[in-house]
């Protein structure tokens, strides 16, 4: 799996993988089950996850979301 946004914004991350579930690209949400040991304050950001094969198609289509500020630097 491959990084695609790194965010603590819990909507950003539900819209980006609800366009990601509509492309028919395998994706998830990584380190959700992080609040537990941090209190549930939102400081530990989560990660949104998709196919590594499928990751530049999965870049255009949060780019022409208007996501593109969001995306993790593939160098990373």
């Amino acid at each position: 799996m491959y990084e695609i946004i790194r965010s603590n914004d819990a909507v950003l991350l539900s819209f980006a993988e609800s366009l990601m579930k509509d492309a028919g690209i395998s994706c998830m949400i990584a380190d959700q089950a992080m609040s537990i040991l941090e209190g549930s304050l939102g400081m530990l950001p989560r990660r949104l996850l998709v196919e590594e094969d499928r990751a530049d198609e999965a870049r255009t289509i949060l780019i022409d979301a208007g996501l593109g500020d969001e995306l993790r630097d593939p160098r990373d």
